[in-house]
């Protein structure tokens, strides 16, 4: 083999090593500022298991500039957030079959847009920073008003709370809460 193709088979091996172990290391650190949570609720005998990441709001304005109003966000940070259920749902009036979803919304001054998709996604965005969300997943849309909150939520947070339940989601001064029955 020639020297010269014996070293740039070496010198590419090292730097996918290097980019294997660099990525690693990149999404340890973005988990360290937005940690993973998985949620567990009963709602009856529904199951349901929420696994997202919990970004902090630190000093930041998060509605309208570091999420901006009128595109598709991940709801959360790090990987798409997912949301399922071991039985059938209704969620703002539509009907939920059990499984597993993402969850994706569409952040506006007085409303939301609340998307369960059933494509699972590897990353919650594109290298440009886009969603990667698909419209052609989407099995539920849901439209819900925005609540202004008495004090400010530092780490986003969601959780099936509240009579009649709702999944309700809070960061910063915002919740919004998606009616669910059983």
């Amino acid at each position: 083999m020639p020297k010269f193709l014996k070293g740039l088979l070496i010198t590419a091996a090292v730097l996918a090593v290097i980019g294997y172990f660099g990525f690693g290391y990149m999404k340890s650190q973005t988990k360290k500022a937005s940690p993973e949570e998985v949620a567990t609720f009963k709602l009856d005998d529904a199951t349901i298991t929420v696994d997202y990441s919990r970004p902090s709001k630190k000093g930041r304005v998060i509605f309208g500039e570091l999420v901006p109003f009128g595109q598709v966000w991940r709801t959360g940070a790090n990987e798409a957030t997912t949301f399922e259920t071991d039985k059938v749902l209704t969620v703002g009036g539509i009907p939920l079959a059990a499984g597993k979803y993402t969850l994706w919304t569409i952040p506006e001054a007085t409303s939301w847009t609340v998307i369960f998709n059933n494509k699972m996604y590897p990353w919650g965005v594109k290298y440009d920073g886009t969603s990667q969300h698909d419209p052609s997943g989407d099995v539920a849309k849901v439209e819900v008003p925005v609540q202004a909150l008495p004090a400010s939520v530092e780490q986003f947070t969601i959780a099936v709370e509240g009579t009649p339940a709702a999944l309700t989601l809070k960061w910063d001064m915002t919740q919004v809460s998606v009616p669910l029955e059983h």
